[in-house]
């Protein structure tokens, strides 16, 4: 017995057909920095990570490092390179910044506040050495060598501070030779300048003890 013809259908348009296999095909994925938001401006365009900020904001960074003695004699070109890699810091009242015996690896510019140098005397407590304030620098010995630090620092008032690392210095000087030849000779006139100080106090304190 025939059996009736059954209808035939057509794919339509670029419909598959049953026996053709499917492939997906997945998504390109978007690059990783594609997807970064800068969160320091509203306005970045994806991937855009860099932080601007105002010229006269840059211009006051660079007007405080001049005031650091180991940055006096730089040039405004060095300056520049060594205020981009310095950062803001702010601690509370009371709060530790380093302590005696810490690896000193920052040096600091207090811009707002009072930071409190001291040490703790057994059986007697702290001892306060010196309070600073605003444009004064404390732990540039950090920049010269890897010695512990001789004393704790802590914030004597709410403080804020532009603080320095030396990996990032280090880093910085190993790319530009220029400005590392720049920065030796500066240590070099302030070392020079310090041992000139001490000797004419050890002067000073001999002359007054023939007199006495």
């Amino acid at each position: 017995m025939d059996r009736p013809d059954q209808p035939r259908t057509e794919p339509l348009g670029d419909e598959p057909r049953a026996d053709t296999p499917r492939v997906n095909v997945a998504p390109e994925a978007a690059p990783a920095d594609a997807v970064r938001k800068d969160t320091a401006r509203g306005d970045s365009a994806p991937g855009d990570v860099t932080r601007h900020e105002p010229a006269h904001a840059e211009q006051a960074r660079i007007d405080r490092l001049r005031t650091v003695e180991l940055f006096s004699s730089l040039r405004d070109r060095a300056l520049q390179r060594v205020a981009a890699i310095a950062q803001e810091e702010s601690h509370p009242r009371g709060a530790s910044i380093f302590q005696h015996g810490d690896v000193g690896d920052k040096v600091y510019l207090i811009l707002d506040g009072k930071v409190r140098i001291a040490r703790q005397v057994p059986g007697m407590g702290e001892e306060a050495l010196a309070v600073l304030g605003p444009g004064q620098v404390f732990g540039e010995m950090a920049l010269l060598d890897e010695s512990p630090r001789s004393a704790d620092a802590l914030a004597h008032d709410t403080c804020r501070l532009l603080a320095l690392a030396k990996e990032d210095l280090d880093d910085l000087l190993f790319q530009d030779k220029e400005l590392a030849y720049e920065v030796l000779w500066s240590t070099v006139h302030m070392l020079v300048g310090r041992l000139r100080s001490t000797n004419d106090k050890l002067t000073l304190l001999g002359v007054s003890g023939r007199f006495s």
